[in-house]
C-alpha cells in the first residue's frame, strides 16, 4: 500500500554516472518463446495453445481480465511453472526452472526487512558469489541509477512504497538478467507515484538490453511501456499488437495510440464478458 510521502518520490532523479562501469554494461536480452503451449497448475489448463516471443530487449507487456491467466503465462515464461503441453524456450532452449540470468519484480516488493536498502540489492550478488566490494559497488550504483543515493542506509519500513519498487527494481536489474518478468509490480501505488515509477523504468531499463515481460491490468501503461501488447482473453491468447512510437506520455491523445486503446478495451470487453 502507498503512503502520503510517494508523492514526493514521484518524479525521482535518475543519475547516469559519467563513465560505464562494469555494473553498467549492457546485457544481451533473452530471446523468449512459447510454442504450442498449455498452461496451467495442477493439470488445469488455463491457456490453451499459446504462440508468442518476446524479442531480444523488446519490453512486451500482457493485458487481459482478471483470472484470464496473465500471471500463470509469466511464471511459465520465468520456470516458475511447467508447460501442461508445448515448449517454453529461451534462445531455442527448453526452459526447465528459475535461472540466473532471469529476475522477477511483483507488486508485493518481497524486501527482507531486517536489511538496508543497499544490503537487499547486495543480496542475489552475494548468492552468486561476487566479492563483498563488487557487491557494494553495483548495489550502490544502481541505488543511484534510481534515484534512492541518499536512502542507501534505510530499513524497508522507513521508505515508501514508490521508494520499496525503486530498491526491489534496483535488486532486479543489479545482477545484470537477460530477461526481467513483472507481475503489476506498480498496482498497489498511487497514480502520480506509478507515472514515476513507469517513467523510472524505461529510463533504467534502456542501457540493460534486457527482455521485459510485464503483466499489468492497466491498458494505459500497457501502451506507454510496451512495444508490443500480448492480449489474452478466456483460455488463450487473442491477439498481438504494436505500440505506436515515440514513447511518450503525450502520445496518449495520438489518434493511432487512441484507435488501439479503443480495440485493445474492445477486445478486452467482448472477451470477458
Amino acid at each position: 500500500m502507498s503512503t502520503k510521502s510517494d508523492t514526493a518520490a514521484t518524479a525521482p532523479v535518475v543519475h547516469t554516472p559519467a563513465t560505464t562501469s562494469r555494473a553498467e554494461q549492457p546485457a544481451s536480452g533473452a530471446r523468449l518463446s512459447l510454442t504450442g503451449t498449455d498452461l496451467g497448475r495442477s493439470g488445469a489448463v488455463v491457456l490453451h495453445g499459446v504462440d508468442l516471443e518476446a524479442a531480444p530487449g523488446e519490453i512486451l507487456t500482457v493485458v487481459g481480465p482478471s483470472g484470464c491467466g496473465k500471471s500463470t503465462l509469466l511464471r511459465t515464461l520465468a520456470g516458475l511453472l511447467p508447460v501442461l503441453a508445448g515448449q517454453v524456450a529461451q534462445d531455442g532452449r527448453p526452459v526447465t526452472g528459475p535461472g540466473a540470468d532471469r529476475a522477477l519484480v511483483f507488486q508485493e516488493d518481497a524486501l527482507l526487512p531486517w536489511r538496508t536498502a543497499r544490503a537487499n540489492v547486495e543480496l542475489p550478488l552475494a548468492i552468486r558469489g561476487l566479492g563483498r566490494a563488487e557487491r557494494r559497488t553495483r548495489a550502490e550504483e544502481w541505488l543511484e541509477r534510481v534515484g534512492l543515493p541518499d536512502r542507501k542506509r534505510q530499513l524497508p519500513h522507513r521508505l515508501s512504497g514508490g521508494q520499496r519498487q525503486r530498491v526491489q527494481l534496483a535488486r532486479a536489474l543489479a545482477g545484470q538478467p537477460r530477461a526481467v518478468f513483472m507481475d503489476e509490480p506498480f498496482g498497489a501505488l498511487d497514480a502520480q507515484t506509478r507515472a514515476g515509477m513507469q517513467q523510472l523504468l524505461v529510463e533504467v531499463l534502456g542501457g540493460t538490453g534486457a527482455t521485459v515481460v510485464f503483466v499489468t491490468h492497466d491498458v494505459d501503461e500497457a501502451l506507454f511501456l510496451g512495444d508490443r501488447v500480448a492480449l489474452l482473453g478466456a483460455g488463450g491468447l487473442t491477439d498481438v499488437r504494436t505500440v505506436p512510437r515515440p514513447r511518450d506520455r503525450g502520445a496518449r491523445d495520438d489518434p493511432a495510440t487512441v484507435g488501439l486503446r479503443h480495440d485493445i478495451l474492445e477486445s478486452l470487453g467482448s472477451r470477458s464478458s
